[in-house]
């Protein structure tokens, strides 16, 4: 077996070990077809106030301005889907995205990350990489479609078949040589589901969203007040927002995740709208203790509920 597969083979064996759903691997290079893209979206300001956006634009675009050397984007991907009993129930109070049920996923990610990448190393030698969750200038989506984990959906979101799109995606960025994954074909077909079922209408057309239109963005990135214009368009969602990915076909083969610090606190699934418009800091501390609900805080929270409930 030559070298590279051999060193691909481990890799993947090594990520399904840690927890990962899936691995897929690709050539570090100039992103061209997402350059044209991405300008666009933000020349029409669909990014909103997320200036961070429009930051280290070439760097987003190729990671071996990232990693010195860069020669592979290692791309994974984590379940976060809640098991029925841990879920909000579908109608009757507020509601929060299901990714912030447990342990912010970035402490998560990144631990089985520097794990991946020490364990690389003991079996490879020196090799240099950096992981990445989310929170630097890296195309996430792009990369795990480029490695074959899936196609990016009508709703903006990775979709993977037989699995759905409620996972976390997550890279390495290696200047290792390996052997490289494909992409696959898009199966969103003539569905447009998302696009229907969206209430603010942030799906401007298959493929694009509008970020700056939302529920997410208004209910965790946007720091001033919510837009009077956007009352009783939230249905009951105070933080983030599921509806695209519940709608969508491709979520009925979700099974639930086996990640125990993505495990919500009890109290959580039996919240009344009532809880939710009396909830104290102490209490909000109690549910959402490292979680990634920390982005929006207690004050931000109860900003939204009085928006969502009518109060403000």
């Amino acid at each position: 077996m030559l070298p590279t597969a051999a060193y691909t083979a481990f890799i993947k064996r090594r990520a399904l070990e840690l927890g990962f759903m899936y691995c897929g691997i690709s050539k570090a290079e100039f992103l061209e077809e997402e350059a044209p893209r991405l300008e666009n979206w933000l020349n029409r300001n669909m990014h909103g106030q997320m200036g961070y956006m429009a930051n280290h634009f070439d760097k987003r675009l190729d990671p071996r301005l990232l990693v010195d050397g860069a020669k592979s984007v290692i791309s994974l991907l984590l379940n976060y889907y809640p098991a029925e009993e841990d879920q909000q129930p579908a109608d009757g109070t507020l509601k929060i995205s299901k990714y912030a049920y447990g342990r912010d996923y970035h402490f998560v990610i990144k631990d089985k990350l520097k794990t991946l990448l020490q364990d690389i190393q003991q079996e490879i030698g020196e090799v240099g990489g950096r992981c990445f969750v989310d929170s630097a200038p890296v195309l996430d989506k792009a990369w795990a479609k480029k490695s074959g984990l899936g196609w990016v959906g009508k709703n903006s979101n990775l979709i993977t078949p037989g699995t759905g799109s409620f996972y976390f995606i997550a890279e390495l960025i290696v200047d290792l040589e390996l052997d490289y994954d494909g992409p696959i074909k898009d199966y969103c077909g003539t569905c447009t589901k998302c696009l229907d079922a969206c209430p603010t209408g942030a799906i401007t057309e298959p493929y694009v969203v509008d970020g700056s239109k939302c529920i997410s963005y208004f209910t965790i990135e946007l720091k001033d007040q919510i837009p009077t214009e956007m009352a009783g368009k939230f249905g009951n969602w105070v933080f983030g927002c599921d509806i695209c990915q519940d709608v969508c076909p491709w979520n009925r083969f979700s099974k639930p995740h086996s990640e125990p610090q993505f495990k919500p606190n009890p109290q959580l699934p039996h919240l009344s709208t009532t809880d939710w418009q009396e909830i104290t800091h102490e209490l909000f501390s109690e549910l959402f203790r490292q979680s990634a609900m920390k982005r929006t805080g207690y004050a931000g929270l109860t900003r939204n509920i009085r928006f969502v409930t009518g109060e403000e």
